[in-house]
C-alpha cells in the first residue's frame, strides 16, 4: 500500500486594507506556528520561500504580510511571483482584509495612528479611497476576502482560524492588550488594569525611543520593587478569576493594561502576563498592543 502524498508547505499571503486587522491576522498565524513576517518587498517573496527552503527542517507554514506600502507597481506582479513560489512546492494563498470606509476611519481616529499613503499629504478619506484603488487587482486575486468591520479582536481571531480551517485545542482564548489612557479605554476590555502609578521609562531618555518588548526596559522594569509587587498582584486575581470565566457561552476574555503614552509600562505587564498565562496551562493567548500593532 502506497504512502499518502506529504501536502504542501502552506504560504499565506496577508493584506488588505491598512486598519482591517492584518496585523492581528500575523500574530494569530505566529501563535499557530507559523513563520512569520511582516512588510515584505513584493518583489523578493520567492527569494524569501527560497531562502526558507521546503527540505527537512525548514518551516513548514508561512505568512507573509504584504501591503500598500510596496510600490505600487511591484504589486501588479503578485500573480507572477505567486506562480514562482509553487514552483518552489509552496502552496500559496492569498488572504484579503477590508473594511467599510466608516470602520477605518474611526479605527485611525481611536488610535491616533498614520495611514501609510498620508505622506503623500493626502487626507485620511482620500488616503483610504486611494489604497482601495491600488489594492483591488489583489482583492480580486484573492483565495479569501474577510471584511472584519463588524469583528473586534477576539473575533477576528476566531474567523481567521474557522476560514482557513486552523485549530485551537481550547473553548476560551485570553487577549492582553495595551493602550494609552490618552486615546481611551478599549470598549471590549473585560479587565482593566491602570499602570499609570508605576515609575515610567519614558523619564529614562536611553529607553524614551524602545517599548515595553524590548529587552532594556524589560530589565529596567523588573529592577522596580513596585512593579514586581503589582504583577504578582494583579496575577493572583486573574489565576483565581479568569478559571471561574469559562463557560459555554463565553469564548474569549480581554485583559487590558492602559499607561500614559501606551508603549512602555502597559506593553511590558501585557506581555508578561501573557507568558505567564502561557506557562499557566491558556493555550488560546494573545497579546495586541493598540498603540504600537
Amino acid at each position: 500500500m502506497s504512502a499518502a502524498p506529504t501536502p504542501a508547505p502552506t504560504l499565506l499571503i496577508v493584506t488588505g486594507m491598512s486598519g482591517s486587522g492584518k496585523s492581528v491576522a500575523l500574530n494569530t498565524f505566529e501563535d499557530l506556528g507559523f513563520y512569520c513576517t511582516d512588510n515584505l518587498p513584493a518583489d523578493l517573496l520567492p527569494h524569501f520561500v527560497r531562502s526558507l527552503g521546503a527540505g527537512d527542517g525548514s518551516p513548514q507554514k508561512l505568512a507573509v504580510g504584504i501591503d500598500v506600502r510596496n510600490r505600487h507597481r511591484d504589486l501588479a506582479n503578485i500573480p507572477e511571483w505567486l506562480s514562482a513560489v509553487a514552483g518552489l512546492g509552496f502552496d500559496p494563498r492569498l488572504v484579503f482584509f477590508e473594511a467599510s470606509d466608516a470602520v477605518l476611519l474611526r479605527r485611525y481616529a481611536d488610535t491616533r495612528r498614520r495611514h501609510p499613503l498620508s505622506h503623500a499629504g493626502l487626507a485620511l478619506a482620500d488616503a483610504i479611497a486611494l489604497e482601495r484603488q491600488v489594492l483591488k487587482p489583489l482583492r480580486a486575486l484573492a483565495d479569501i476576502v474577510i471584511d472584519t468591520s463588524e469583528f473586534n479582536v477576539h473575533q477576528l481571531r476566531r474567523r481567521v482560524i474557522t476560514e482557513l480551517g486552523l485549530a485551537l485545542d481550547t473553548t476560551l482564548s485570553l487577549l492582553f492588550e495595551s493602550f494609552a489612557y490618552r486615546h481611551g479605554v478599549p470598549g471590549d476590555a473585560d479587565f482593566v488594569f491602570d499602570t499609570r502609578g508605576l515609575p515610567n521609562p519614558h523619564w529614562v531618555p536611553r529607553l524614551r525611543p524602545l517599548s515595553g518588548r524590548d529587552a532594556a526596559v524589560r530589565d529596567h522594569l523588573e529592577a522596580q520593587p513596585d512593579v514586581a509587587e503589582y504583577f504578582g498582584q494583579v496575577a493572583a486575581f486573574l489565576d483565581h478569576w479568569l478559571p471561574r470565566m469559562r463557560s459555554d457561552t463565553r469564548s474569549y476574555v480581554t485583559i487590558a493594561f492602559g499607561c500614559s503614552g501606551g508603549r512602555h509600562r502597559s506593553v511590558y505587564l501585557a506581555e508578561k502576563m501573557a507568558a505567564h498565562a502561557r506557562a499557566g496551562g491558556w493555550d488560546d493567548v494573545a497579546t495586541f498592543h493598540r498603540e504600537l500593532d
